[in-house]
């Protein structure tokens, strides 16, 4: 049977290495990445059969990158391998295309039935997670309200960098937009949350998992 081929993104090195451990016995690793706009740039290159990414990663988080990547590579399936259990989180991922979600504390023979899983068209959740958060996810008559729904992908992007120290210029030439565009949505962002400082922004961006930081 042929190998999935797999890329991983986290931004800790130490869980790279020991992913990709667990995985090369099983799985072809066709690339490696510490932040979500890499992870962009690297999967469109190799079209990996599994992507496994964490939710909390910079530039970009997980939960916009699998946006992009189901309307980009949708035949490419995503796994979450990350800390969080919250409700928010799971349901967020899941929203975003997620076709599988693992926790970090997971043993390895969880991760390999994961990939398989996923590989052969189901959906895997990790049994460490609520039985009452598994009662949300797409299927069920229960759905909680999605990571930061009420911004639009844009705004989630400018709030994550903006949360992680960037200045606006750098913000303008990472997104490839104006500084004026920039300033644009993180007033626009600002007015609508009812906030009057980056402070509070940054902690918005924490609170729901945008950033990286």
């Amino acid at each position: 049977m042929k190998r999935p081929r797999v890329v991983i993104a986290d931004d800790h090195v130490l869980v790279v290495e020991g992913l990709r451990r667990i995985l090369e016995p099983e799985c072809e690793i066709v690339g490696t990445v510490g932040d979500g706009r890499s992870l962009l740039r690297v999967a469109a290159e190799m079209k990996p059969d599994v992507v496994l990414l964490d939710i909390s990663m910079p530039l970009l988080n997980g939960v916009e990158a699998a946006r992009i990547l189901t309307g980009t590579l949708p035949a490419t399936k995503l796994i979450f391998v990350t800390m969080h259990a919250d409700a928010t989180y799971v349901t967020g991922a899941f929203r975003a295309g997620a076709s599988g979600y693992v926790l970090k504390r997971c043993a390895s023979r969880e991760l390999l039935a994961a990939i398989q899983e996923v590989v052969n068209g189901r959906k895997y959740i990790t049994p460490l997670i609520g039985n009452d958060i598994v009662g949300g996810l797409p299927g069920s008559t229960l759905w909680p309200g999605e990571v930061s729904g009420e911004l639009t992908s844009r705004q989630r992007e400018v709030v994550q960098l903006v949360a992680e120290g960037r200045a606006v210029k750098e913000i303008a030439a990472i997104l490839n937009i104006s500084v004026k565009t920039v300033a644009f949505h993180k007033a626009n962002v600002m007015r609508r949350l009812r906030m009057h400082t980056t402070a509070e922004l940054t902690k918005y961006a924490l609170d729901h998992g945008l950033t990286g930081t």
